[in-house]
């Protein structure tokens, strides 16, 4: 059974471009990396770089060291009925952790094909447009909106 705690990295370029996967059992339900931590008191910041390695083939590690950054920010949403059978009976709701990463311009991506079925970068704005789950949307508008106000 999955844990209702999970983690979700918006993967972007210095460009501006966002990372979105296609997910294989929905098609056109784009999104960010996504995933549940695999037990309790996994660290929340190991379960993301593990998802993005399971998921995209991108090994945070042999990135600079600042490159995974925690956007402190928690949502709870409801989990969609169709995915529920994954967790244990009467669990309802998730909590999810939002995550950013930054990788370099000539990053290669390989896709987990049981998982996700095609990839795109995109405009952050586009991007946030695209994401099935308007969380993920408000997620990517988050970080950009957090580094616009860096750069003003």
């Amino acid at each position: 059974m999955k844990i209702p705690i999970s983690v979700l990295v918006v993967i972007y370029k210095s460009n501006g471009e966002v990372l979105l996967i296609e997910r294989a059992d929905k098609a056109n339900f784009w999104q960010s990396v996504t995933g549940s931590i695999d037990f309790l008191d996994e660290d929340l910041s190991a379960a993301a770089a593990r998802e993005v390695l399971e998921e995209t083939g991108i090994d945070v590690q042999s990135l600079p060291a600042a490159s995974l950054q925690d956007m402190h920010h928690q949502i709870e949403y409801e989990i969609y009925p169709q995915w529920r059978h994954r967790y244990a009976p009467g669990v309802t709701k998730n909590a999810e952790h939002w995550f950013s990463l930054l990788v370099p311009n000539a990053v290669s991506v390989r896709l987990a094909p049981r998982e996700h079925v095609a990839y795109q970068w995109l405009p952050h704005a586009e991007a946030a447009n695209k994401c099935f789950s308007p969380s993920n949307g408000a997620a990517i508008l988050k970080l950009f909106s957090a580094r616009q106000s860096v750069t003003d």
